[in-house]
């Protein structure tokens, strides 16, 4: 009876398709996301009313809710924590609608933490989440811009939804329908000087933004090192 009432808070019995890791793993990985220092100033407590859920645009389209998370965060279910780390954090838009908690909660906050927290340790889910942005991170630190249109791919950002496809596909109707003021694509772009891109990657560098990258993809992390190099010798910069 134990087991049936603790399975019913999951999604399903198994993690999201993912390998399962021993408690201890999912432990040390909650611990984490407690000893942030803005957890503290995340959760109070959930009054179970709803309000998070109401205003939150990803759960119209999702299995998502963010009063789960605040739920599970309270409960500290080491268990469930961990499943949401692998799912439920990658369906938050970051929109922060769930601040109208009267209770004064902020799921959002939390979602960021836990998904700090899972690029930090490398997981599955976060490298499956974060692989359509691997472009736009190269794109910046290559040319200082970020998405251009014909980046809008659905192979490469399947949580944007399906209208990613539509966008892609009738690109130029859009365009003409709505002109923007610069069609730059991957090919072209914004004049961006080298001393801008060098104090850009100085400071990703500096605040381990690079690291989390590296237990990302490693060989975005390898390119993106072999082109910056260049360009610090040429600054004259040693690191």
């Amino acid at each position: 009876m134990v087991v049936t009432e603790a399975l019913s808070y999951y999604k399903s019995p198994t993690v999201a398709g993912y390998p399962d890791v021993s408690y201890e793993e999912k432990s040390r990985l909650f611990d984490e996301v407690k000893s942030d220092i803005r957890f503290s100033d995340y959760l109070y407590g959930c009054y179970e009313c709803g309000i998070c859920v109401a205003a939150c645009p990803s759960a119209r389209f999702y299995d998502f809710s963010p009063r789960r998370i605040a739920q599970a965060a309270a409960r500290e279910d080491v268990e469930l924590i961990y499943q949401q780390m692998q799912e439920d954090i990658w369906e938050c838009s970051q929109c922060f609608s769930c601040l109208r908690c009267p209770r004064g909660n902020n799921p959002g906050g939390i979602i960021t933490i836990m998904r700090e927290v899972a690029i930090n340790n490398g997981l599955a889910s976060a490298k499956e989440a974060l692989e359509g942005y691997s472009r736009i991170i190269y794109k910046i630190m290559s040319t200082g811009t970020q998405v251009s249109p014909d980046m809008l791919q659905p192979d490469a950002f399947p949580d944007w939804g399906p209208e990613t496809g539509d966008v892609s596909n009738n690109l130029d109707l859009w365009r003409r329908a709505l002109p923007s003021e610069t069609l730059h694509t991957t090919s072209t772009g914004w004049d961006v000087s080298d001393k801008t891109l060098v104090e850009l990657y100085l400071i990703w560098l500096h605040t381990g933004a690079l690291d989390m990258i590296a237990d990302v993809d490693t060989s975005l992390h390898s390119i993106l090192q072999d082109v910056m190099e260049e360009r610090l010798e040429e600054e004259g910069i040693e690191l």
